[in-house]
């Protein structure tokens, strides 16, 4: 499954529950018509949702809304705290950079559009410092190569008039010919590959949880003979019951909330036009009577916290996809793509069509890496001197052990020196295949980006699959492991959603209302780790364009070590109602990736003078 996950649109809630992907809320006025308090601030109070007792269900991919249900919640806008006094770090090869403090500076009420690509000193927004190193320390250079970094996810929009000069094409491939151009197994794979289709063009769109999976493997092996294998399907039966307790719970909470937008949205078209609801407008409003003003105030608590119209309907189609296909026993698309699942070895199995049915998720992460820079339009992605290969694995469900294997061998195969993973699930049940697929990737010097996951949790407690750590207890080199960090700061600096760990997390990214491509031409903000990681894999991809004697252990050395370090920042720990830990220990850094550092790290390696 995968981050994509439609991710999270996160949330700027005081009292926040994201102990489950999907926190339940109730309304303490029933659903009925309109009145003024069914919209105080109180509306909604959280509910501790029913979960699975051994481990819950993680998913990446996350329904829009899966941290909106806080909305009772919301809290003013913050301010962006300066940064703290830097944690010094005597054993790095590469000095860790001094936190900039930034000067006084006016609240903002939400994420400038480019705010990742921002310099806490120079901006007041604690974002990489791109454009800083870009105006500061790389003006005068050239970039010496081009990066490939393979975007392995659900599809990219190869039509995007901001990706597409900026796709990778085979060169040994002649487009639509209907051959093997150059001889590596993929006929006609000119942007990269796709492992969800069959030969005829036809494409898995969803597929099950790899729970799902879990639990039908267990109902077909009837009672087992070792108990070990007993209590484990024990725990999957238990964990089916609970998802799909949870998925029918939160699809009750979306028709709520819908309801209370509709409403919402209904009082303030008898004072504005329906199709100028936008929250400057809502926010100028002058309110006549208080159930006017109660809906302003709630349009503007909805606004901030990412819903709307649109958000609603993707929440429903996702939490409806689960039901009717991610949780389905009888549910069976793999036949569509024509391979043996049950042979990890094979890999010549798939289709050319690079985009797929939905390709929103895998839009949104490329744009992140390598939107076309300087071309006034849209956005500008990290990286300037980069080719994105698209490789699809990840449908709208979990993916598959075996796909993901494919994939990261195509990608290494073809020239990639970055891939990036905004994917993962709570089961691997075919590790084996993946593990031996890292090494392989490991061994050839390619550097793997891979987000930790938004389910609000410790990974030294639970797993998110796939890891850096193998079956035999080994552990790949060329891995970095990313938490999402928010524009907010201060003690909100930590995504309310973001999977932690101080020994499985390497680092945080920005990753909260970062905008994007997205399919069809477009552009949305989208949160979640699925978006940190592809700024890490941009980041990592102008340092081996600029600095091309880096070796992947080395960008992995420069980007861990020229973070910025939180490590003394009291934020609230992902996943808890405002439990207060200290930055540094939700990862082994401490810090947040900053490429303006980075930059300067690789130069004074390089022996160049600033």
């Amino acid at each position: 499954m995968d981050v994509r996950a439609e991710d999270v649109r996160a949330v700027d809630v005081r009292a926040v529950d994201v102990r489950s992907v999907y926190p339940s809320y109730r309304l303490l006025d029933p659903p009925g018509s309109f009145h003024a308090p069914s919209l105080r601030a109180d509306a909604l109070q959280p509910v501790r949702p029913t979960l699975p007792t051994s481990r819950s269900v993680m998913r990446i991919r996350l329904s829009p809304l899966a941290l909106l249900f806080a909305l009772g919640c919301a809290s003013a806008p913050q301010t962006i705290a300066p940064a703290p006094t830097p944690e010094p770090n005597t054993q790095s090869v590469v000095a860790a950079p001094v936190s900039p403090t930034a000067p006084p500076s006016a609240p903002i009420s939400e994420a400038p559009d480019d705010w990742q690509l921002l310099d806490l000193s120079a901006d007041r927004v604690p974002g990489i410092g791109a454009r800083r190193a870009e105006r500061e320390l790389l003006a005068n250079r050239a970039p010496a190569r081009t990066i490939v970094v393979a975007v392995i996810d659900g599809g990219v929009d190869t039509a995007h008039v901001d990706l597409r000069a900026n796709l990778w094409r085979n060169p040994g491939e002649v487009a639509g010919n209907a051959k093997d151009d150059d001889g590596n197994g993929y006929s006609d794979d000119t942007y990269g590959w796709n492992f969800l289709g069959a030969p005829t063009g036809e494409n898995v769109d969803w597929d099950t949880l790899e729970l799902t999976r879990e639990h039908v493997r267990c109902m077909r092996s009837g009672t087992a003979a070792d108990s070990a294998a007993r209590a484990q399907c024990a725990d999957v039966a238990r964990d089916f019951e609970a998802k799909r307790a949870e998925l029918q719970q939160t699809a009750m909470q979306i028709q709520m909330i819908d309801g209370t937008y509709t409403r919402t949205v209904n009082i303030l078209g008898t004072v504005l036009p329906a199709d100028s609801l936008t929250s400057a407008r809502v926010t100028a409003l002058k309110p006549a009577n208080d159930s006017v003003r109660a809906a302003r105030d709630l349009f503007l608590r909805m606004a901030a916290s990412g819903i709307d119209g649109t958000a609603l309907a993707d929440a429903r189609k996702d939490v409806t996809g689960r039901l009717e296909y991610g949780l389905n026993v009888d549910f069976t698309p793999r036949t569509i793509v024509g391979d043996d699942p049950a042979n990890l070895t094979e890999r010549r199995y798939g289709n050319r069509d690079v985009t797929g049915p939905d390709a929103k998720h895998g839009s949104h992460v490329a744009g992140i890496i390598g939107a076309v820079r300087g071309n006034d339009t849209g956005i500008d992605g990290v990286a300037r001197t980069v080719k994105l290969m698209v490789v699809r694995a990840v449908p709208n469900g979990d993916e598959h052990d075996k796909d993901i294997a494919s994939a990261i061998r195509y990608a290494v195969d073809n020239g990639a020196q970055i891939i990036n993973m905004s994917f993962g699930k709570d089961y691997s049940p075919h590790k084996a295949a993946v593990d031996d697929a890292v090494r392989y990737a490991d061994a050839r010097g390619v550097l793997m980006i891979h987000a930790s996951g938004n389910d609000g949790k410790n990974l030294a407690e639970v797993k998110n699959f796939p890891t850096p750590v193998y079956l035999d207890g080994t552990r790949a080199v060329n891995w970095i492991e990313v938490g999402a960090s928010s524009w907010k700061g201060g003690a909100a600096l930590a995504a309310p959603f973001s999977n932690y760990g101080k020994a499985q997390v390497d680092v945080f990214a920005p990753g909260v209302d970062i905008l994007s491509t997205v399919l069809g031409g477009g552009y949305g903000r989208e949160s979640g780790t699925s978006m940190a990681a592809p700024v890490v894999s941009g980041l990592a991809a102008v340092l081996m364009s600029y600095f091309p004697t880096l070796t992947a252990a080395d960008v992995k050395q420069v980007i861990l070590e020229s973070s910025t370090r939180y490590a003394d920042t009291m934020v609230v720990r992902p996943g808890t109602d405002g439990e207060q830990v200290p930055f540094g220990s939700l990862s082994s850094t401490g810090g947040v990736v900053n490429l303006y550092a980075a930059v300067k790290a690789a130069l004074a390696r390089s022996g160049a003078v600033q």
